[in-house]
């Protein structure tokens, strides 16, 4: 147990400069640029569009340092409450969590290609010709 812990803590130490980099939400083709409150509800699936187009979020698993980010910097809550938010929402038969990705590039091909599709990355990671639709 002990050296799992210690190869939790030594793979997260990539993730640690991520924390002071901005994130970039990225979106297929025509999302129109959006706000913090509009990636909330999205993410929450208490919406399924930004202006007229239909949006579906992905995210990345559990532990992983941008969702830590996430979920502090934009939805002001912990893994905890987000997960728990999901089953009961699951559970009551009002949909399902966002789509969960390995990782930036995992993130980043499938929103480049994928219509309708929103993610979000490290600032430094946006693709040339990425649709930008928020930063923080």
């Amino acid at each position: 147990m002990r050296r799992f812990i210690i190869f939790l803590l030594i793979a997260c130490l990539p993730g640690l400069s991520l924390a002071e980099e901005a994130l970039a939400f990225i979106a297929y083709g025509g999302l129109p640029k959006t706000e913090q409150s509009a990636l909330q509800r999205l993410y929450t699936g208490r919406v399924v569009s930004i202006g007229d187009h239909v949006a579906t979020p992905v995210n990345y698993p559990v532990g992983h340092p941008l969702r830590e980010r996430f979920l502090a910097a934009i939805m002001a809550q912990s893994e905890e409450q987000y997960t728990g938010y999901w089953l009961v929402r699951r559970y009551v038969g009002k949909g399902a969590p966002p789509q969960v990705l390995p990782d930036v590039d995992a993130v980043v091909g499938y929103v480049m290609t994928t219509p309708g599709a929103v993610g979000y990355v490290p600032a430094s990671k946006v693709p040339p010709g990425a649709n930008v639709i928020f930063k923080r």
